[in-house]
């Protein structure tokens, strides 16, 4: 990521942290909320509208940078021993994918059948294994980057191979705003480079969309899960029936 690109994505988590939406953002630069969320997404600013956008924010550009390098220092995976001790505890992994989501302790409190107590204990331990910061009055402070994911083929990525690969497909992908769809074909290597690459920038965007998205009380926002593969593979069927060359 360049250095413009990292600066921009300061400013998008600065704007959602004070709780200022694209709709405001437009509304102060005389911009429709379309044409700014486009700006953000192909991080194509003037040096005008970026002045303007710290102005709304009450930022200077030397916190922004303090800011950017704080992200920097961030975990972008954990150990696969921190990801051991999150998966062996259903709370506690419930709870740690909440504070990913910026779910608050009293909405995870107020939805589901944890004690304030027992969530207070849970959300000590993630900030044991240095996850969170649980500050004053159970407030929630992430300690891993934007860019966090589970560890490839890790105890996490291992379970829901597992176990909740099965509860993933169970649907008909049928209903609103769901959608699959399977596509089989022979690509060269740079066909499959490019594809690689888009599908990455698929998962990115949706990373973006999500932390757009955390201001949102939690009515409006529900749990989704994007599963984004492309691999070289043959079905066993049909590999059975290749000729053995000799």
């Amino acid at each position: 990521m360049t250095a413009s690109a990292a600066l921009i994505d300061a400013l998008k988590h600065t704007l959602r942290a004070r709780g200022l939406t694209y709709a405001r953002v437009a509304r102060h630069l005389g911009m429709s909320e379309a044409s700014v969320k486009r700006m953000f997404s192909q991080k194509n600013f003037t040096l005008k509208r970026l002045d303007f956008i710290c102005d709304l924010a009450h930022i200077e550009f030397s916190e922004l940078a303090r800011a950017l390098h704080a992200n920097e220092t961030q975990l972008s995976q954990l150990t696969p021993e921190q990801e051991k001790e999150i998966i062996a505890d259903r709370k506690l992994f419930l709870v740690a994918v909440c504070a990913l989501n910026q779910v608050t302790f009293e909405q995870i409190v107020g939805t589901y059948d944890i004690s304030r107590a027992e969530c207070t204990r849970l959300l000590l331990r993630l900030d044991r294994l240095k996850f969170i910061e649980l500050q004053p009055n159970n407030r929630i402070r992430l300690l891993v980057s934007q860019a966090f994911s589970w560890l490839p083929d890790g105890p996490i990525q291992r379970f829901f191979n597992q176990q909740a690969h099965t509860e993933f497909f169970r649907s008909h992908f049928d209903r609103s705003h769901e959608f699959m769809v399977v596509v089989n074909g022979m690509l060269s290597r740079a066909s499959s480079a490019a594809i690689v690459s888009r599908l990455k920038r698929v998962a990115k965007e949706f990373s973006e969309m999500h932390n757009d998205d955390v201001h949102l009380p939690l009515g409006e926002r529900s749990a989704m899960s994007v599963l984004v593969a492309i691999r070289h593979w043959e079905l066993q069927a049909f590999a059975e029936l290749r000729r053995h060359r000799k």
